[in-house]
């Protein structure tokens, strides 16, 4: 396996700072965040505020992404780092942006690029989303193929495919050579868990890329007002995370998975050197033991 990190979990650094400091720390690679994020809030004293969603110093806007190919490669390969795909938020209805995220993907020769999709709360009949994304993806795919990447797709929570049952069937029939699925430990503690084994096998081919991040439920003891206690899940530390990160890496390595394991840390415990740090160095030792 090798480790890379999510630069949605950088906020602080440029992305000068987050090759050097990658490298320094001994990273294998970078998965780098695309998107026109909104503008932060200024802080309390008048300067921009940094935030993993908004303000993140560490990401290169989609606008324009084709003048920034070079900036990104000449970082990237200086730093002497391997590109573990492209951080895309480009929804897969959205035609265009997809197509520019395809062609960015392919000059840069990252290999693979997120598409998203669609969230399940937006009052619209589930069968008639995944029915309309079923369409977008069959021409992403084709478009892929056409740029010789993958296109992928991320169990994510609150989306149609927050499960690999559900990805599954949404990418059922589709060129895996074109297009994969994101395996993510942490969006699963939120929604779609299933036994991980059987997971990568019902994936199968389609299992294409995996995401390491932790979280946990939570309760401030408030109520509804049947008396259920309100629950809510929030990021965790890789060891604090409900989440078992040690067995999920054992399940991958017996599976025969060998490709990029891509870091994306959002809880703020540690500062992010220290965090980024310690991440791989334990990431390291639960590969040692469990080899």
């Amino acid at each position: 396996m090798r480790f890379s990190v999510f630069t949605a979990s950088t906020p602080e650094w440029t992305p000068a700072e987050v090759v050097a400091n990658l490298k320094e720390q001994g990273w294998d690679g970078v998965e780098w965040r695309v998107v026109d994020q909104p503008a932060a809030a200024p802080s309390s004293d008048g300067t921009a505020a940094v935030g993993f969603w908004a303000g993140n110093r560490a990401t290169w806007p989609l606008t324009g992404l084709e003048e920034s190919v070079p900036e990104i490669l000449r970082l990237t390969r200086e730093a002497g780092l391997g590109m573990s795909g492209i951080g895309g938020y480009a929804q897969a209805s959205d035609h265009e942006n997809v197509e520019r995220m395809l062609a960015a993907t392919a000059a840069l020769g990252a290999g693979q690029v997120r598409v998203t999709m669609p969230r399940t709360d937006t009052g619209e009949d589930y069968p008639s989303v995944f029915a309309r994304t079923r369409a977008d993806l069959e021409w992403v795919v084709s478009r892929a193929a056409e740029h010789g990447v993958k296109a992928l797709v991320e169990l994510h929570h609150e989306t149609i495919t927050p499960s690999a049952s559900a990805a599954r069937r949404l990418l059922e029939g589709l060129d895996p050579a074109h297009v994969g699925a994101i395996h993510d430990l942490g969006n699963l503690v939120n929604e779609g868990f299933e036994n991980h084994r059987a997971a990568f096998e019902l994936l199968g081919d389609y299992l294409a890329h995996v995401h390491v991040k932790n979280a946990r439920w939570v309760t401030d003891g408030s109520r509804r007002d049947d008396g259920s206690l309100v629950w809510r899940h929030e990021w965790a530390t890789l060891r604090d995370g409900q989440a078992d990160v040690g067995r999920y890496l054992t399940d991958l390595r017996e599976h025969g998975y060998d490709g990029w394991v891509t870091l994306e840390d959002f809880s703020t415990d540690l500062p992010l050197a220290d965090r980024t740090r310690d991440n791989l160095a334990w990431l390291h030792s639960l590969v040692g033991a469990n080899a």
